[in-house]
C-alpha cells in the first residue's frame, strides 16, 4: 500500500522515513532559486531542509522558479504535493535512507505570472538568489569569456519595456526594483560547475545589466555579490523506475522523488551582502578562497565523467558503474587524475587527492544510483571546455602528460560521429549541428573538429596536443576503445609529432 505524499499525509509514512520536524505552511522564503531541478532538490535544498529541522531559522526557506516551458511540470507536482518531495540517498555500502524534504516553501512558474516572480525578488525578505541553470546558461563565450547577448530570448529582455523571459531579465530587474526602492541587493550565488561561478555569475550579470541600464549596471558592480561555490552530489535524471522503487520501498506515491548518491560537499565563500543562514552547522564549508576545492572537483570528477561517459557509450556500455567495473577503464581515470588532472591543481586544504580519487572511482561504481552515460554527455560543448581543456592548456605548458586527455577528445569526436550515424540517440547540445559538420569533415581534413574556435580557440593549432588527438582518434577506429585506452597509457606523454598512424 502507497500513501500520496502531501501535508496530510506526513504523518501515516513510515517510520523509516524521515519527516520534517518542522511546520513547512510556517515558514518564509529568504531565498529564490532558479532552476529546481533534481541537483538542486538533492543538495541546496537539502541543506536548508537540515537548518530547517535544526529550528529557529524559518526565514530562511526556499521559493522556486522555473522559467522554462518544460517546468510547468515542477509546478504541477508541487501543486499537488504541497512542495514536498522524497530524496532517497543509496550508498556505495548499498544502505539508503528517506527524507521528505519541505524547504522549497513555494514555486512560481515564471510565464504564468512574471511580475509575481519579480516581487519576490524585489520582497525584502529576499536574501540571496540561487542558481542552477548549467553550465550554458550564462552566456559567456568558452574561449573569450565576454557576455554574449545574442540569444532570441537575450535580446527580447534587452528590449525596453519587455516583460522578461530568461534569468537575466528577472534577476536584473528584480535588482532595479530594490535599488528604485532603496533596497539593499541580495546575494546572487551560482551552485553550477564551472570554474570560478560566482566570478562567472558576476562577469554575465553585470554585463546584462549595462546593456540594460548602464547606471544600474554600474550599481551591480559595485554593491551585489557573488560569491564562488563548489557543489558536489551525484544525482541522476529521475525514471519511473525509481519511482517505482520509491513506492515499493518506502510506501509513497511520489510524483517526482530524487535519488542520489549519500555523498554530498558544499563549499561556499562567505561573502554576502544581506547575510546568510547559518550553513556551517549542517555540513556546509565556509572559506575565504573555493579555487583549490573546485578545480578538484571541475578537473578530477566532472572531466572523469566526461571519460566515463563518452569512452564508455563506444565501449557499449549503459551505465556509469557498468565502466568502472573493468579494470582497464579504473587504471585509465587513475592514471588521467594522478598523472595529468593534479599537477594541475593547488593543494586542497583537508583533503588527500590520492585518496580523492579512488573515493570518485567508489563513487562512480556504486549500482544504486544508476547513473546513465546518456546523462553524462549532454551538452559536452560547454562542459569539456570547462573541466578537460583547461588540464590539457596547462600540462601542455609545463610539458607534462596529456594522452589520456587527448583520448577524451577524441572520444567525443568520435562519439558525435556516431550519433549522427544513428548508432545513439540524437545528439543533446546547443551547438550540434556545428560539432557534427566539424566531425564530419575529419573525413578529408584530419584534426578539423579541433579548428572549432569557440570550443578549442587556439588549442587546437598546438602541434602537440594535435598531434596526440589524431593519433587517438585512429587508434580509436581501429582498436577500439580498448585498445586506445591501452596505447594512452603507454605512451602517456602523447604521440610526438608526425607519428600518428594512416
Amino acid at each position: 500500500m502507497t500513501v500520496k505524499l502531501n501535508l496530510s499525509t506526513l504523518a501515516t509514512l513510515g517510520p523509516g522515513v524521515a519527516v520534517p520536524q518542522y511546520n513547512p505552511r510556517r515558514l518564509t522564503s529568504g531565498i529564490v532559486h532558479f532552476g529546481v531541478g533534481g541537483f538542486h532538490r538533492s543538495h541546496e535544498a537539502m541543506y536548508i531542509d537540515r537548518l530547517l529541522n535544526v529550528g529557529g531559522h524559518s526565514e530562511w526557506a526556499i521559493c522556486g522558479v522555473g522559467v522554462l516551458p518544460g517546468d510547468a511540470r515542477m509546478r504541477d507536482v508541487f501543486a499537488r504535493q504541497d512542495n514536498l518531495y522524497t530524496l532517497v540517498t543509496r550508498s556505495p555500502e548499498g544502505q539508503s535512507e528517506a527524507r521528505v524534504i519541505g524547504s522549497v516553501h513555494e514555486y512560481l512558474f515564471a510565464p504564468d505570472d512574471p511580475g509575481a516572480v519579480l516581487e519576490k525578488l524585489a520582497d525584502p525578505a529576499t536574501k540571496i538568489v540561487s542558481l542552477t541553470v548549467t553550465e550554458g546558461g550564462y552566456g559567456i563565450n568558452n574561449v573569450t569569456g565576454e557576455f554574449d547577448p545574442s540569444t532570441p530570448d537575450l535580446r527580447h529582455d534587452l528590449t525596453p519595456g519587455s516583460a522578461p523571459r530568461t534569468v537575466f531579465g528577472f534577476i536584473t530587474e528584480g535588482l532595479r526594483q530594490r535599488r528604485e526602492r532603496g533596497l539593499a541587493p541580495f546575494t546572487v550565488v551560482s551552485c553550477d560547475n564551472m570554474q570560478g561561478n560566482g566570478h562567472v555569475a558576476g562577469r554575465a550579470f553585470t554585463a546584462f545589466a549595462r546593456l540594460k541600464d548602464p547606471e544600474l549596471g554600474e550599481w551591480v558592480a559595485r554593491h551585489v555579490a557573488f560569491p564562488n561555490s563548489m557543489v558536489d552530489r551525484i544525482t541522476p535524471v529521475t525514471t519511473p523506475q525509481m519511482r517505482q522503487q520509491v513506492a515499493d520501498e518506502y510506501g509513497i506515491d511520489d510524483e517526482w522523488p530524487v535519488v542520489a548518491e549519500s555523498f554530498t560537499q558544499w563549499v561556499l565563500e562567505d561573502t554576502f551582502t544581506l547575510g546568510r543562514p547559518p550553513l556551517e552547522g549542517v555540513g556546509v564549508q565556509l572559506v575565504s578562497d573555493v579555487e583549490p576545492y573546485e578545480l578538484m572537483k571541475l578537473r578530477l570528477l566532472n572531466a572523469s565523467h566526461q571519460a566515463i561517459g563518452h569512452l564508455g557509450l563506444l565501449a557499449g556500455y549503459t551505465y556509469a558503474h557498468e565502466v568502472c567495473q573493468n579494470p582497464a577503464f579504473v587504471d585509465f581515470l587513475l592514471g588521467y587524475m594522478a598523472q595529468e588532472a593534479t599537477p594541475t591543481l593547488r593543494p586542497v586544504p583537508g583533503i588527500d587527492l590520492a585518496a580523492y580519487g579512488k573515493e570518485l572511482i567508489a563513487r562512480f561504481a556504486n549500482p544504486a544510483i544508476g547513473d546513465t552515460l546518456a546523462r553524462l554527455v549532454v551538452e559536452g560543448s560547454e562542459r569539456i571546455p570547462k573541466f578537460l581543456l583547461p588540464v590539457i592548456r596547462e600540462q601542455l605548458a609545463s610539458g607534462g602528460e596529456i594522452a589520456r586527455s587527448a583520448l577524451v577528445v577524441a572520444g567525443w569526436s568520435v562519439y558525435i560521429a556516431a550519433a549522427h550515424e544513428g548508432h545513439f540517440p540524437t545528439l543533446v547540445d546547443p551547438r550540434a549541428e556545428q560539432l557534427t559538420d566539424a566531425v564530419l569533415r575529419e573525413a578529408r581534413q584530419p584534426g578539423a573538429f579541433l579548428e572549432l574556435q569557440d570550443i578549442f580557440g587556439d588549442l587546437g593549432q598546438n602541434a602537440r596536443f594535435r598531434s596526440a588527438y589524431l593519433e587517438a582518434r585512429d587508434r580509436l577506429r581501429r582498436e577500439g576503445v580498448t585498445g586506445a585506452i591501452q596505447a594512452a597509457a603507454q605512451n602517456p606523454a602523447g604521440a610526438p609529432v608526425g607519428a600518428r598512424s594512416e
